[in-house]
């Protein structure tokens, strides 16, 4: 297999997702693999770096080593300083990390430079599912100079993210996800101006999140499956993040009513598995683009907002396992046509109509351990009784009957 092709392989899916920043070339990262054989200098001027032979030397001496370019020089003792605390290497990685060609490690990649056009430089890592174990990425990633992608996901690394990782010019997609990092939010990469993928789910990060990250100049932020514990903040209404996903953490507090509509573009929204309260905003309606709305195991309550039935395009919805009451409206369950999964089991919904009870009896709608008098699986009369003794009142009534869109006309 050719270097293009393998870099294609490693970038595929970001590619598709992200346009690159506009002061890069699209030439580096991807169209590195002929430019291998230049030997373009360090610093930039463009010059070859002497050669020097010497004794034989440790790793960590490239006195004896020759470099394509001062660049990968500078870097080699970096990649092999890595090496020596890598705890855990299955799949034997690490045994093509030896010698002066960097380019040629498994994981590694080069590309020319956006400063230097006939230099060579370590551009991209990509670590997917190496299974590497190692207790810091600390003077690792933040000493890569050149580094535009780092890709780790499914290894075993622990530690925190340095904070020296915001020297780095331009990186721009940065993916730790599935690991056991730790700490609090890598509060590094605020106001990194090349970054526009983040991707740090599946690890032990806690805390809150700082609000600003909601509105930097990100297309992609996945933080999904930490302990990140805080309200939702007013300014998730400005962002213009084209992928959100916030899932399996502690958000607590309400939705914020300007969220649907700052999220309107979104195909997903995954809010699941959170501690989220209040009630469902009728502005759930301006979410016209969303696929999957998935806000189940939550301590969301009041009814179901008519607003819902705008969801043209949603195929999965899911808000189980929350205090959800009163009836299914009608004119959602007969608007949603591309339905294919209605979640509204473990509520305490009291009643659904006849268009609801069709999607009942075709398997799309589950309304199981609610309190519909004459369905089966439903809670207990003590259980309703008592959950009913309570009551929730939500704010803005007048608005779960509202419907912000024009819908086809029901048979």
């Amino acid at each position: 297999m050719s270097s293009t092709t393998s870099i294609f392989m490693v970038s595929t899916l970001y590619i598709l997702l992200l346009s690159l920043p506009d002061h890069m070339s699209a030439h580096y990262i991807i169209g590195h693999s002929g430019q291998r054989s230049k030997g373009g200098g360090g610093g930039g001027d463009g010059k070859k770096s002497p050669h020097i032979l010497a004794a034989p030397a440790s790793p960590l001496n490239t006195e004896t080593l020759v470099f394509k370019d001062q660049r990968l020089q500078v870097v080699y003792p970096v990649i092999q300083k890595f090496k020596s605390i890598i705890t855990s290497d299955p799949l034997g990685v690490t045994k093509s990390w030896i010698g002066s060609d960097i380019c040629s490690y498994k994981g590694f990649y080069c590309d020319t430079p956006p400063d230097n056009s006939s230099a060579i430089a370590l551009a991209s890592i990509d670590f997917n599912g190496f299974q590497l174990g190692a207790s810091t990425l600390d003077g690792f990633i933040d000493n890569l100079p050149d580094i535009a992608l780092f890709h780790a996901n499914s290894n075993n690394f622990t530690g925190t993210i340095s904070s020296q990782i915001a020297k780095l010019p331009y990186l721009y997609e940065f993916d730790v996800s599935n690991n056991q990092l730790s700490g609090p939010f890598p509060m590094s990469v605020l106001g990194m101006e090349t970054l526009s993928f983040l991707d740090i789910r599946f690890n032990l990060f806690s805390g809150g999140v700082p609000p600003q990250i909601f509105t930097q100049n990100l297309e992609v932020l996945f933080i999904n499956n930490n302990i990140f514990t805080q309200t939702l903040p007013d300014n998730l209404g400005n962002t213009h993040i084209l992928l959100l996903t916030l899932a399996n953490n502690k958000f607590n507090g309400p939705i914020p009513r300007t969220l649907p509509k700052a999220l309107s573009t979104l195909t997903e929204v995954l809010l699941l598995n959170n501690q989220l309260t209040g009630c469902l905003p009728y502005e759930i309606g301006f979410l016209e683009e969303a696929k999957v709305f998935d806000a189940g195991n939550n301590e969301l309550t009041g009814p179901l907002p008519f607003s819902l039935s705008c969801l043209e395009k949603v195929e999965f919805l899911n808000l189980a396992g929350n205090l959800l009451y009163g009836m299914v409206p009608e004119v959602v369950c007969a608007g949603l046509v591309n339905l294919v999964n209605f979640s509204l089991s473990d509520n305490y919904f009291t009643h659904v109509g006849p268009f609801c009870r069709i999607l009942i009896q075709r398997g799309v709608l589950d309304v199981r351990n609610n309190c519909i008098p004459d369905l089966p699986f439903q809670r207990s009369v003590i259980e309703c009784a008592t959950f009913f003794a309570r009551p929730r009142i939500c704010p803005f009534m007048w608005s779960y009957g509202f419907i912000p869109c024009k819908l086809p006309s029901i048979p």
